[in-house]
């Protein structure tokens, strides 16, 4: 009866369409990826012995070793996007759409060039020009990024002026300022998604000097809201 119990469990079911994402599934590789690169740093700067920290740099490689293969094509789903944004004739703010355009792109850059990557990080082939190669996969995620943070601040920015003009006495206008707030909500979420990913390509790209912990833990939180926003997509 117990097992019965469990097996039927809505949760279980929830997390089975969870983990059979393959978005879901680098959610969670992604986290402990990140939260093993912070551990390991903490560890190190608290003075544990290096057989303390070991286990966790082998996670943090490991990890980023298989999302890299699960990521293999990927890149194709971006260029789909930005090609659906550029031709879409909705009447969508033109300044959206372009950073939609700019953000899909910079993400489809960012996954070939990592791609290519594959081949040398697996140990196939070592490639003379691997840095340079992942160097520009790096920019390109972080131009990618750049375009979402300045659409999240345009996009609150819009809202803001959009509630100005409700007015919440009338049924109406109270229930568009609930939709504007779950939209300003979206928004915020994504934005703090977006710079903590920046402390990572602009760290490994020497654009500011920030230590394993730093970008750990900026990693760790944009992970965990991407675990929480697929979570909710597959309820």
């Amino acid at each position: 009866m117990v097992a019965d119990t469990l097996v039927y469990h809505p949760a279980l079911a929830h997390y089975l369409r969870f983990v059979a994402t393959t978005v879901g599934r680098d959610k969670l590789l992604r986290t402990l990826q990140y939260f093993s690169r912070f551990y390991a740093w903490y560890l190190y700067r608290t003075n544990r012995p290096q057989s303390s920290i070991d286990p966790y740099n082998a996670i943090k490689k490991q990890f980023g070793i298989t999302r890299k293969i699960l990521r293999i094509g990927k890149f194709a789903e971006h260029l789909k996007a930005a090609a659906v944004a550029a031709d879409n004739k909705s009447p969508v703010d033109p300044v959206l759409r372009y950073l939609s355009v700019g953000r899909q792109l910079g993400y489809a850059g960012y996954l070939s060039l990592d791609t290519v990557t594959v081949i040398d990080t697996i140990g196939v082939r070592k490639l003379a020009s691997v840095k340079r190669l992942s160097d520009a996969a790096y920019r390109s995620w972080m131009a990618g990024l750049i375009c979402s943070a300045i659409a999240g601040v345009y996009t609150l920015w819009r809202l803001k002026e959009k509630e100005k003009t409700l007015d919440r006495k009338e049924a109406e206008g109270a229930v568009e300022a609930k939709t504007l707030e779950k939209e300003r909500s979206v928004a915020r979420t994504q934005l703090l998604s977006d710079i903590c990913d920046m402390a990572i390509p602009a760290s490994t790209l020497g654009f500011v000097n920030l230590d394993d912990g730093l970008v750990g833990i900026a990693g760790t939180i944009s992970s965990l809201l991407g675990v929480v926003s697929q979570w909710r997509k597959t309820a």
